[in-house]
């Protein structure tokens, strides 16, 4: 295996605490979900037809609806943690 010595460089500042092995494994590992999810697409498309622009609009609304509630949990965490020192 080879990997350009400018993108190992860059790969290494990035990885710096949890080491290069940890980064690459992250990255690998990333990557075949992301396959494995393009597989499903795929697959789901093939069976039910391709995904219209309001199901893709309706869905980006829930994940931004998602985010938003994830982020309201994060901030009341913080604020009962901050309370509780």
């Amino acid at each position: 295996m080879t990997i350009p010595e400018e993108l190992l460089d860059e790969i290494r500042t990035d990885a710096a605490d949890r080491g290069l092995s940890a980064y690459i494994t992250e990255a690998l590992r990333a990557k075949r979900d992301r396959d494995r999810l393009l597989e499903l697409v795929n697959w789901l498309e093939e069976e039910y037809g391709p995904v219209t622009d309001d199901e893709h609009t309706a869905v980006m609304q829930e994940l931004e609806e998602l985010d938003a509630e994830h982020e309201r949990r994060r901030a009341r965490r913080k604020k009962s943690a901050g309370e509780a020192a």
